[in-house]
C-alpha cells in the first residue's frame, strides 16, 4: 500500500526545500525524494554558492592587479588549493545541514529516484508513495556532447575540486560556466596560465545583447582569455602534451585540460513523466504561470521546468507553488503567479555583466520603439580609482520613459542592476528614478546611474 501525503516534493535543491519549508510551516505533511547521497542541490554544493568562493579570490587579484602602478605596489597572488579547501568546507556540510534541518521540521526524507507510476504515484526503489500534490525540482544536469573522446572532459563541479590548474585549459561552450571559470582561472592561476573558450553558434552568451557581450569578450581577451566562434568539435584526443581538440574546419588546439562549459539540460529523463501526462521537451516541463504542469495534481519549479535557469527564480517559482497549493488545499480561488519580465541576471566575470530585461537586439526585433543611453570604456572617477577600463553600460526606454532593459559591465554590476530591476518591477519611469538617486551615496557605483539616466530625462 502506497504512503500517503499531502505534497510530495522530488529534489532538495534550493527550490525543492523553499516549497517543501513553506508547506511544512502551514501543517501539509510533506516528504521529500531524493536520489543523489550529497542532499542539498547543485546551486550550494557546486553552482552558485560554491563558485563564489572562487569569485572573491577571482575579483581580489583583478582588483589589486588594475591598481598596480596607481597605488598597489604588489598584487595580490591566490591560492587556488586554499581557495578550493576554504569552499570544501562550507560545501561539506551542506548535505549533513540539509537530512538535519529536514528532520527537525518533520519533513520525510526518501533516498532514491522517483518515477511516476501514474499521475498520482511516485515509485522510489521498491516504495510506493502517493500524495495529493507533487512537486518537481530535479533540477538540471550537463548536457550530453556527441563528441568522439569526451571521456577526457571534466564538468563543472569537477573544475572546482582541483589541486591546481594547468597552464592551458580549453573550454566547450561560451555561456555561464566557461566565460566565469576562465575568469576565475586566469586570476587564481599560475602567472602563464591562457584560457581557450570554444563556442558552436556564431557568437557566445546568447541571451545577452550582442554589443556588450562584445564588449566583455574584449576586455576577457585582454586577461589572456581566448573566445572562437563558430567551432564544431570533431573530436578530443589524449597526446603526450596533454589533449588535442580537433574541429570540423581542420583546426586544432591543443591543453593541458578540457572543460564542460556547454551548458546544463533538465534533469527529467529518469521521471516518466508520460505516465503522469506531463508535457515536456529538451528544454523542460511545461508549466503555466502558477508552475502547474499539464497534470493538474503536479508543480514543476526550478531548473527543470523549461523557464529561466537562475537560483533566486527557482526560490520565487517554489514560493508560487507552494502559495497556490495552499490555496487548493483551502478551496481558494487566489492564485499566485511567476512575472519574468525584470529578472536580473549577472555574470560573475571580472568586471561582471549583469542585465535585467530586453536586449537592444530583441526590441528591434519585436518593433518596440525605445531610446537609449550608452557608452563604453567608461573615464567616471568611480573607475579611474580602479583601474578599470572596460567598465559600460547600455540603458533602454520606451517613449514613455519606463525601463525596457539595462545592461552593466562594471565591477558592481549587481547593485547597479538590481536597481534597475526595481525599477522596472516597480513601473518607477527615469524621471523619477533619476531623482530617487540624486542623492545615493557619493562617489560610488550608484551614484553613477544618474550619469547613466541623465540623457534620457524628458
Amino acid at each position: 500500500m502506497a504512503k500517503t501525503y499531502d505534497v510530495l516534493v522530488i529534489g532538495t535543491g534550493t527550490a525543492g526545500q523553499t516549497a517543501a519549508y513553506a508547506l511544512n510551516e502551514k501543517g501539509l505533511t510533506v516528504a521529500m525524494v531524493e536520489h543523489s547521497d550529497r542532499p542539498g542541490g547543485t546551486c550550494a554544493l557546486s553552482g552558485c554558492q560554491a563558485k563564489k568562493w572562487f569569485y572573491e579570490g577571482a575579483e581580489t587579484v583583478a582588483r589589486s592587479r588594475h591598481l598596480e602602478k596607481i597605488g598597489i605596489v604588489s598584487p595580490a597572488v591566490a591560492s587556488w588549493p586554499q581557495l578550493r579547501d576554504a569552499k570544501n568546507r562550507f560545501t561539506d556540510n551542506v548535505p549533513g545541514g540539509t537530512v538535519a534541518g529536514l528532520k527537525e521540521a518533520g519533513i520525510d526524507l526518501i533516498k532514491g529516484r522517483g518515477r511516476f507510476v501514474d499521475q498520482q504515484t511516485i515509485a522510489v526503489d521498491q516504495q510506493t508513495l502517493s500524495a495529493r500534490f507533487i512537486i518537481l525540482a530535479t533540477g538540471a544536469t550537463p548536457m550530453t556532447l556527441p563528441i568522439h573522446g569526451i571521456e577526457h572532459v571534466i564538468d563543472s563541479s569537477a573544475f572546482l575540486e582541483l589541486d591546481d590548474l594547468p597552464k592551458r585549459i580549453i573550454f566547450i561552450g561560451g555561456g555561464f560556466i566557461s566565460f566565469e571559470f576562465a575568469h576565475f582561472a586566469v586570476r587564481l592561476g599560475r602567472p602563464d596560465i591562457h584560457c581557450t573558450i570554444l563556442e558552436a553558434g556564431p557568437r557566445p552568451l546568447g541571451p545577452f545583447d550582442a554589443q556588450m557581450v562584445g564588449l566583455l569578450s574584449d576586455a576577457s581577451a585582454d586577461e589572456g582569455i581566448d573566445i572562437h566562434c563558430e567551432v564544431t568539435i570533431t573530436g578530443i584526443q589524449k597526446t603526450d602534451k596533454g589533449f588535442m581538440v580537433s574541429t570540423q574546419n581542420g583546426n586544432s588546439f591543443e591543453a593541458d585540460l578540457v572543460v564542460h562549459g556547454a551548458g546544463r539540460v533538465p534533469d527529467i529523463d529518469a521521471l516518466d513523466l508520460d505516465r503522469a501526462g506531463i508535457e515536456h521537451s529538451g528544454r523542460g516541463i511545461n508549466v503555466d504561470p502558477h508552475m502547474l504542469t499539464t497534470n493538474s495534481t503536479v508543480y514543476a519549479i526550478g531548473d527543470c521546468a523549461d523557464t529561466i535557469q537562475l537560483a533566486r527564480v527557482a526560490d520565487a517559482e517554489a514560493q508560487v507553488a507552494a502559495d497556490n497549493i495552499l490555496s487548493r488545499q483551502s478551496s481558494t480561488d487566489q492564485a499566485a503567479a511567476m512575472d519574468y519580465s525584470a529578472v536580473p541576471a549577472v555574470l560573475f566575470t571580472y568586471p561582471q555583466y549583469g542585465m535585467v530585461g530586453k536586449t537592444e537586439q530583441a526590441l528591434k526585433d519585436e518593433g518596440v520603439k525605445y531610446r537609449k543611453s550608452a557608452a563604453s570604456r567608461l573615464s567616471w572617477p568611480t573607475y579611474r580609482r580602479l583601474g578599470l577600463r572596460s567598465a559600460a553600460y547600455k540603458v533602454l526606454v520606451d517613449l514613455k520613459g519606463q525601463v525596457l532593459g539595462a545592461h552593466i559591465i562594471s565591477d558592481n554590476a549587481t547593485g547597479l542592476v538590481n536597481t534597475f530591476a526595481l525599477a522596472m518591477k516597480n513601473r518607477i519611469a527615469v524621471n523619477d528614478l533619476y531623482n530617487q538617486n540624486v542623492m545615493s551615496p557619493y562617489p560610488s557605483r550608484e551614484s553613477d546611474i544618474i550619469y547613466m539616466l541623465r540623457p534620457l530625462l524628458a
